[in-house]
């Protein structure tokens, strides 16, 4: 792993929407590229030994087996990456058996930007002290190691999202790693509530005009609203 270059990152998660709005945060990481995307057990498998990523964002709810236990294939390999959990599942069984496993970060769905960019950085900034490792290390350095994975607060958030509701921040988030654009039932997909929910958090959203809408006309029918972050 050469920490002069990006690290690549394979995103794996069982629905390809939410796949795509973690691609869309990573990629917004300085730092970070997104080598592929896997929707099941058996293709992160696949992927992950194919392109050799240095790190690997894992879903536990996989449609052909668990992602922890491609977690424990993954750190079997003579070069493992690293590996950051992403699930809605949080019960102490899965929690303890990622850390076993050696997980460096462990992030519960929905999750915002700034809680996976927290975690990107100090990965990313231990590997770069990794790379400087004295040929005698101290307790010190090792300490050192442990302290630079504990993610702190990012500094490149804006202060106004700093103040929306978790809620509408995740959904600020999701239309902000989306180059495409969402509908409210893909919003809903991605941050986990329902579509009535998500219409009121993007109308709120559309009132501070922070985003913008935008009809989708396809060959028959009502046209598909779909929304987009307001570029200044």
């Amino acid at each position: 792993m050469t920490t002069t270059e990006e690290l690549s990152v394979l995103v794996v998660d069982d629905d390809y929407r939410v796949a795509t709005v973690h691609v869309g945060f990573v990629e917004r990481v300085p730092g970070f590229r997104v080598v592929g995307q896997a929707h099941t057990a058996a293709e992160a498998l696949r992927l992950s030994r194919s392109l050799s990523p240095d790190l690997v964002l894992m879903d536990v709810y996989l449609p052909d087996g668990d992602g922890i236990d491609v977690v424990q294939a993954l750190v079997a390999e003579p070069a493992p990456p690293g590996i950051i959990v992403i699930s809605a599942a949080s019960d102490v069984a899965t929690v303890r058996r990622s850390l076993q496993l050696g997980a460096v970060h462990y992030l519960v769905k929905p999750f915002s930007f700034a809680s996976l960019a927290e975690r990107l950085t100090a990965f990313r900034n231990a590997q770069e002290h990794i790379t400087e490792w004295p040929e005698d290390a101290t307790q010190e350095d090792i300490n050192k190691i442990f302290d630079l994975l504990r993610p702190t607060p990012s500094a490149s958030v804006p202060p106004e999202l700093l103040r929306l509701a978790p809620t509408l921040k995740l959904v600020y988030d999701a239309l902000a790693a989306s180059e495409a654009g969402l509908s409210a039932s893909e919003i809903a997909v991605v941050v986990g509530v329902s579509r009535g929910t998500a219409q009121r958090y993007l109308a709120r959203l559309e009132q501070t005009n922070s985003i913008k809408l935008e009809l989708k006309y396809g060959h028959a029918g009502r046209p598909e609203h779909r929304y987009r972050i307001k570029q200044n």
